[in-house]
């Protein structure tokens, strides 16, 4: 989207008929916390992706974003984002795969402090400058491979991972707080399932959620 053609105000009034029917089906599958319909409502996901695809960014099904990579399902961010914040409110969040930075900007409504991740660098510069224009001041961002997580800043009251790995990471389990949660999907392509990660004293908690389809999380940077 070319900024100066648009102010926030006018970006955040655009495809109101298209964002209540997408919060009407997100309502429908099961969705029914209100702050999360709320933020759903509110994040201008038309903003997210090429003007190009921008009329259909209220379907509710993944839109391509470049390099192989996508823009998940508004179903898929408003399950993944409603489990977190049920068992992690608030504090600070890691954000595996900013990839256009739609997830990113949910998260930085219902959490303290967002860190997001990115390994692919035009994706992130992209990001960074469409949530710079939102004008969020909670996000800090990293071009680095999500395998390391962002040790620096853990331990993390939350973590949400964008892209499947095949088994889960285990720096990422490390930096999970006491009583903190991971949503993350793992598994082969077409074998995925999203698993809910609860770090206990002694023990991770592990609860296999749904079947779901994410690409694949890579190792390094590019």
């Amino acid at each position: 989207m070319n900024y100066a053609k648009v102010t926030k105000t006018q970006l955040l009034s655009q495809y109101k008929y298209e964002r209540q029917q997408l919060i009407e089906r997100l309502q429908q599958k099961g969705i029914e916390t209100p702050e999360i319909l709320d933020i759903i409502y509110k994040v201008p996901r038309h903003f997210f992706v090429d003007e190009a695809l921008s009329s259909h960014a209220y379907a509710d099904h993944p839109l391509p974003i470049g390099h192989s990579q996508t823009i998940s399902q508004p179903f898929i961010v408003a399950k993944m984002t409603e489990l977190l914040w049920h068992n992690a409110p608030h504090g600070k969040v890691l954000e595996i795969g900013t990839g256009c930075g739609y997830q990113t900007a949910v998260l930085a409504h219902l959490f303290d402090q967002v860190y997001s991740v990115e390994r692919i660098a035009s994706l992130a510069g992209k990001a960074y400058e469409r949530l710079k224009f939102l004008e969020f001041t909670n996000i800090a961002f990293s071009h680095s491979d999500g395998f390391d997580g962002w040790p620096d800043n853990a331990p993390y009251q939350a973590i949400i991972v964008t892209a499947a790995p095949e088994s889960l990471p285990p720096n990422l389990l490390g930096q999970l707080d006491v009583n903190g949660c991971l949503i993350i999907p793992v598994g082969h392509t077409g074998q995925q399932q999203l698993l809910k990660i609860i770090r206990k004293p002694n023990c991770y908690e592990q609860h296999v959620l749904d079947p779901v389809s994410f690409v694949p999380l890579k190792e390094g940077i590019i």
